[in-house]
């Protein structure tokens, strides 16, 4: 093992937070400690100056890590079973709490959708888009994105289903939108401009309504983010793929309020894209 400063700095700062997600995701304390110890163990194994973000890093590492065991469990029968949560009926604030562990769930069968169906299902079904913000998210009709859960709901629910189709590498998007929460959460401005392109720009929309706001560069964009997502606002950032795409589900006051789909590239963020639910909805 790395016995040296910087390894048990990290232990310090990381080691109880992602004990914490990996027992969201798994419903079992030493299930979880054990991913955690294999996330430090292949930590261990990497030169240190290779990784950008570390934090980042490790919860991506024991995020996938989560998903082998349940993947695992799933073959077998057991754990999970095949039951996904469908969550549309659900209190937000219970959302809220379902975080990573819906996401695991649903992870363990959906590899075998299709970007398109795969993105509808999780919209609408998990977490409880209408139909017509899904379609004006990814620009297809109403009757479209209907299909395409109807779709995912068929293939999900049955007995067999069919093998995972290859997916694109997601590590680097994951590790930009872990970077982007923690510090919005933690209203670093500082990691939050970091995770930034200078030239970063972002528009937003009320659905049904229209534009609501731009911003271009890093110092305004920032700002405009850590005011909506920052501490004290109590809002809530939950990672989701929209077809291929790295973004967030932000809920303000336990109510599903937007997604951003984020475009990224090389580590940094160039571009946001918001679709704002009115408050009425």
């Amino acid at each position: 093992m790395q016995h040296d400063d910087t390894f048990a700095e990290i232990w310090r700062d990381q080691h109880d937070r992602l004990v914490a997600r990996a027992t969201r995701m798994l419903g079992d304390a030493a299930a979880a400690e054990d991913v955690v110890q294999e996330a430090f163990r292949r930590l261990d194994a990497t030169p240190l100056n290779e990784i950008d973000d570390v934090g980042g890093w490790m919860a991506v590492v024991v995020r996938r890590l989560c998903l082998t065991r349940m993947r695992a469990a799933y073959v077998r029968h057991e754990a999970i079973g095949v039951e996904v949560p469908i969550v549309a009926d659900v209190d937000p604030l219970d959302r809220v709490t379902l975080d990573d562990e819906v996401q695991a769930a649903l992870a363990v069968v959906l590899d075998a959708l299709t970007p398109a169906e795969r993105t509808a299902f999780v919209l609408h079904d998990v977490f409880g888009f209408p139909f017509d913000a899904v379609a004006a998210i990814v620009g297809r009709s109403d009757a479209a994105v209907r299909q395409l859960a109807s779709r995912a709901r068929r293939a999900i629910r049955r007995d067999q289903l069919p093998p995972a189709a290859a997916r694109p590498d997601t590590r680097e998007h994951d590790v930009v939108v872990e970077r982007f929460i923690a510090a919005c959460a933690g209203g670093d401005i500082g990691a939050l401009v970091a995770v930034l392109d200078p030239d970063v720009d972002g528009h937003a929309e009320l659905l049904g309504f229209g534009p609501i706001a731009d911003a271009t560069g890093r110092p305004e964009v920032a700002q405009r983010l850590i005011g909506l997502f920052g501490p004290g606002t109590d809002s809530h950032l939950v990672p989701v793929t929209v077809e291929g795409d790295a973004g967030v589900v932000a809920y303000l006051h336990g109510r599903l309020a937007a997604l951003v789909r984020l475009e990224s590239d090389n580590g940094v963020i160039r571009h946001f894209r918001a679709w704002v639910l009115p408050p009425t909805r």
